[in-house]
């Protein structure tokens, strides 16, 4: 994954206009305590249903409505693991946890842009140094510096400077891309996630970025990208996400638009996990069955999951 679904949804637009403190989308409202007034509803002496080291949460109604205090400084994508931890037995569906996650960035810091940035930011410098973060050594594989070595393997298998990634999600794999001379195009289905990757890479978060990184809205099975139009294409944890029968369909996609090398990587789960929106499970075979299916030279191993690696002789 770049780890969350978080913005990714069709139903969120992570830039969209909010009250100081406090953000609302469909059923979720999430409110920061020092920044907002709580709804008046909770005066009346009803006892929250959930309470954790980070979170209060109530009914309001059909409504969910979630109390934090975060800071600044500890907005990174590792809020998504704090998330599904604390409040996985209620917010156990990928479109509720989307809004929790967005709301939490979106009620800490005012201005949009400047909120998303500093989550960027903040979630880029525990990926380049994995455990310097302010929930080192806390949290699991899930967490940034668990996906760490991901991100890193990734980067060291691209051959040539053109990239496209496909299922970016929030991008964090391009970015770092671009930081390193690449150029990409991020890809992903949702136009919320690639709308907010373009205006956080315009705003200098990874001063390469604002040149290097180009933004598609579109679905991996058919990517709007020419024929070995760049030298690398990578899905790195996007096959999981998508019905048993789309991982061939992207793979041929990639190989199509590859001039060298695709890499596929994915997780080895017992079962795939709703709350970050996994439809299936991959075994090595499952892997081997998709590099047979290039007619490409391919090798698959595992780090941190399961890699399949095709290129052109």
């Amino acid at each position: 994954m770049t780890l969350t679904p978080a913005a990714g949804s069709l139903r969120i637009d992570p830039l969209a206009p909010a009250h100081p403190g406090r953000w609302e989308n469909g059923p979720v409202v999430v409110c920061h305590l020092d920044r907002a007034a709580v709804p008046v509803r909770l005066a009346e002496g009803r006892a929250p249903e959930l309470v954790t080291d980070r979170f209060e949460l109530h009914r309001l109604g059909d409504r969910i409505l979630v109390l934090h205090r975060f800071r600044p400084d500890e907005l990174d994508d590792d809020v998504s693991t704090v998330v599904a931890d604390e409040l996985g037995d209620v917010i156990d569906s990928a479109p509720l946890f989307e809004r929790v996650v967005t709301g939490i960035v979106r009620s800490t810091v005012l201005d949009p842009l400047t909120a998303w940035s500093t989550f960027y930011a903040n979630s880029l410098a525990v990926l380049r140094h994995p455990g310097a973060g302010p929930w080192s050594g806390g949290l699991p594989e899930a967490s940034l510096a668990g996906f760490a070595p991901v991100h890193a393997r990734a980067l060291d298998e691209v051959l040539g400077t053109t990239v496209a990634d496909l299922g970016s999600c929030f991008g964090f794999l391009p970015l770092l891309m671009a930081e390193r001379g690449l150029d990409v195009v991020a890809t992903d289905h949702t136009v919320g996630t690639m709308t907010l990757l373009s205006a956080v890479a315009r705003a200098g978060v990874v001063p390469e970025a604002a040149d290097r990184v180009r933004t598609l809205a579109c679905d991996a099975r058919a990517v709007p990208l020419a024929d070995s139009s760049v030298d690398t294409v990578t899905a790195i944890h996007l096959l999981e996400h998508l019905p048993e029968d789309a991982a061939a369909v992207v793979v041929d996609e990639m190989v199509r638009v590859a001039r060298r090398r695709i890499v596929v990587a994915v997780p080895y789960e017992e079962s795939p996990d709703p709350v970050y929106g996994h439809l299936r499970r991959f075994t090595p075979d499952d892997l081997v069955a998709l590099g047979e299916r290039t007619g490409l030279r391919f090798r698959v191993d595992e780090h941190h999951g399961g890699w399949m690696c095709a290129e052109r002789r």
